[in-house]
């Protein structure tokens, strides 16, 4: 389970909510959340929900403990938060150079030490854009159209300029965020990005915010499993 806050909360209500109330009530529902998961019977109270009262919580995770990862962008807050609470961190990055966010991880692995965790406890996880590919041309003739349509209206929204193909090779290149290529490029970025990171233990990509059909999506996936998956791991 990924629990995280979003980075474009103007564009969502909030139920009722106010946002100026929105840190605060994630930190809120991010502890109930907690107590639920480690304890079969909660008592808890905060401010923006009704009080529980030895309240019997079923059903239980198959699990021990139910994995909580805490999904962050690009405040320190949010990053020290998780290390302080022992989370693994999934870090969001759909733009810019992914090394830049090595002292925002700093952060949390500090964060987390000084709670008393183990560097076993503090995982790293990667997410961002991806496609994998035959070729790297093909996956880059592929993704493109459909990233460009998609940010570029999101861009629109928000006074930002039309995706450039200049841009988006930016991305791409060796230090960007977009993990797009042939299986042997992608394989050798992801392992980038995780020395860079000073280690990660998980990645995953999101391909269909480009609107790729079907049987493009499937066979990038069987890809990644055949030939992406077995060079990253045989490296780690």
């Amino acid at each position: 389970m990924v629990v995280g806050r979003g980075s474009f909360i103007e564009a969502f209500p909030l139920f009722g909510y106010k946002v100026e109330d929105y840190d605060r009530l994630f930190a809120e529902k991010l502890e109930l959340l907690l107590q639920i998961r480690d304890n079969e019977v909660v008592t808890w109270s905060g401010k923006f929900r009704a009080p529980l009262r030895e309240q019997v919580i079923y059903p239980r995770p198959v699990q021990q403990s139910l994995p909580v990862w805490l999904g962050v962008g690009g405040t320190p807050e949010s990053f020290v938060r998780a290390g302080s609470l022992g989370l693994p961190l999934m870090v969001a990055i759909i733009g810019g150079e992914t090394h830049r966010f090595r002292p925002l991880i700093d952060l949390y692995r500090e964060a987390g030490k000084n709670a008393g965790y183990t560097p076993e406890q503090l995982k790293v996880g990667l997410h961002s854009l991806g496609y994998v590919g035959a070729t790297t041309q093909e996956a880059n003739n592929d993704f493109f159209p459909g990233y460009a349509e998609a940010f570029t209206k999101i861009g629109r929204e928000r006074g930002w300029a039309p995706v450039t193909r200049g841009q988006y090779d930016a991305q791409t290149g060796p230090t960007g965020a977009l993990i797009v290529g042939d299986p042997n490029e992608v394989a050798e970025k992801i392992l980038r990005h995780s020395e860079a990171l000073g280690g990660v233990s998980r990645v995953t990509f999101q391909m269909d915010n480009a609107a790729l059909p079907q049987e493009k999506l499937l066979r990038s996936i069987e890809l990644i499993g055949k030939h992406v998956i077995p060079q990253v791991n045989k490296h780690l």
